[in-house]
C-alpha cells in the first residue's frame, strides 16, 4: 500500500523550497521502488486572509488520514505570528501528539563551521526536545490592562507523563543508534519547581537505562559547551523552550539554519508525524529565487526514513554532501551563486547520476 503524504508549503520561501523537495521526491519515485502518493494543501497566511482561519474546520481530520506531513514554512507580516503558530503549527503538534522534536546537528561535508579555526572535532549529535507542553503551553493571561500595575502571567506546564515520554524516547534512541550518553538540559538551580521536577523524572528514566551514561547540565553552561566542545555531545534532551534555543544554536555551530531539518514525531504511529526545515519563511528573500532548498530536502529525507526508507534517506544525504562539496550549484548563503531552482535541479542530477542499488 502506498504511503500518503500531506504537503503544506506555507508562506514566504516555503513554496519555493517545497517545489525543489517535490522534484527530488518525483525523481526518487521514478528511479526507485518508492510507493508514495501526496496531496498539496494551500493552508497559509493567504488562506487565513481569505477565510479567517489558518486551515479549514476539518483540516486536522483530513490530516489524520496521512502517514506523514511535509511542511514548508509559516509566517507573514500581514498576520500576527501568534495566529500563524497557534492556529496551524501548534494544533498539528498537539493534536497528533508529536511530543518529540528531533533536530540533527551534523556538520555536512562541504560546510564550514564558524568554529573551524578553533576546533577540529566532529560535530554530529541530535537534540530531542519535548514538543507538546513545558514552557510553550498556552496558559496564562494579562491583568490590569493599561494600568501602572499591568501584569502578564505565562504558565509552564510539565507533567510526569510528558517528561517520561520524551526521556524514554531519548534513551531508547541512544541505544538503538549506538550512542553511549544522554545529556539533559536543566536550570533547576534557579527554576525551582518545573526544572527540579524535570530533573527528578528524567533521573528515574536514566536509572532504568544504566547502560547509557547520563549527565544533567545547566542550560547556560550547555550553550557554552556547544560552542567550545560540540564534539562531546551525542543525544541532548531538553524541554520545549530550552530545546528550541539550543537547536538553533546547534544548527549555527554546524554551519547554519539554511540547511537544518527537523521532525515532529508521534512515536506510536497513531497519528502522522511532521517534517520541516527550521529556517522559517524568510520574507525578506521570498520570491527572489535565493532560498536554500537543502533544509527542505533533508526534511524530506527524514520523512522517508520515518516511513521505512533508510536507504533513500542516506542516498539523499550523500547527494546533498556532493552538492555542497562541488559548491558551483549552491545558493549564496553558503558561498555559491545558484538560484533555488538551479540548486534543486543540480541535486536531482546528482541523485540520478549516482543511482545505486537500494534495499
Amino acid at each position: 500500500m502506498a504511503s500518503k503524504i500531506a504537503i503544506i508549503p506555507g508562506d514566504g520561501i516555503g513554496p519555493e523550497v517545497m517545489k525543489q523537495a517535490l522534484k527530488v521526491l518525483e525523481a526518487l519515485k521514478s528511479d526507485y521502488t518508492l510507493d508514495v502518493d501526496y496531496d498539496v494543501f494551500d493552508w497559509s497566511s493567504d488562506y487565513y486572509l481569505k477565510h479567517g482561519r489558518m486551515l479549514p474546520e476539518d483540516g486536522l481530520e483530513k490530516l489524520k488520514n496521512y502517514d506523514a506531513i511535509l511542511f514548508g514554512a509559516i509566517g507573514d507580516s500581514r498576520v500576527p505570528d501568534d495566529v500563524t503558530v497557534w492556529e496551524l503549527i501548534m494544533p498539528i503538534r498537539k493534536t497528533f501528539e508529536q511530543y518529540v522534536n528531533f533536530r540533527p546537528v551534523k556538520q555536512l561535508k562541504g560546510i564550514t563551521s564558524p568554529l573551524a579555526d578553533s576546533h577540529s572535532g566532529e560535530i554530529d549529535f541530535v537534540i530531542l526536545r519535548e514538543n507538546s507542553e513545558g514552557e510553550y503551553s498556552n496558559s496564562g493571561g494579562l491583568m490590569f490592562h493599561g494600568q501602572e500595575k499591568e501584569m502578564a502571567i505565562q504558565n509552564s506546564i510539565f507533567t510526569k507523563a510528558g517528561i517520561k515520554n520524551i526521556a524514554e524516547f531519548a534513551f531508547e534512541y541512544a541505544r538503538k543508534h549506538h550512542y553511549s550518553k544522554v545529556t539533559s538540559a536543566t536550570k533547576s538551580n534557579a527554576i525551582t519547581h518545573t526544572m527540579k521536577f524535570w530533573d527528578k523524572e528524567v533521573g528515574k528514566i536514566a536509572e532504568s537505562h544504566r547502560d547509557i551514561d547520563y549527565e544533567k547540565v545547566y542550560v547556560d553552561a550547555l550553550a557554552a559547551k556547544f560552542v567550545q566542545q560540540p564534539e562531546e555531545f551525542q543525544v541532548v534532551l531538553a524541554s520545549n523552550l530550552f530545546g528550541d534555543i539550543l537547536s538553533d544554536l546547534g544548527s549555527a555551530v554546524a554551519g547554519g539554519l539554511g540547511i537544518s531539518p527537523s521532525a515532529n514525531i508521534n512515536p506510536s504511529g497513531e497519528y502522522p508525524s511532521m517534517f520541516e526545515p527550521v529556517h522559517g519563511s524568510a520574507p525578506d528573500i521570498a520570491g527572489q529565487g535565493r532560498a536554500n532548498p537543502i533544509a527542505q530536502v533533508w526534511s524530506l529525507a527524514l520523512l522517508l526514513e520515518h516511513i521505512g526508507r533508510n536507504d533513500l534517506h542516506d542516498h539523499i544525504l550523500k547527494a546533498i554532501e556532493k552538492l555542497l562539496l562541488d559548491k558551483t550549484q549552491v545558493t549564496n548563503d553558503i558561498g555559491g551563486s545558484a538560484s533555488t531552482e538551479e540548486a534543486g535541479d543540480a541535486l536531482v542530477k546528482i541523485l540520478r547520476e549516482s543511482k545505486v542499488e537500494l534495499t
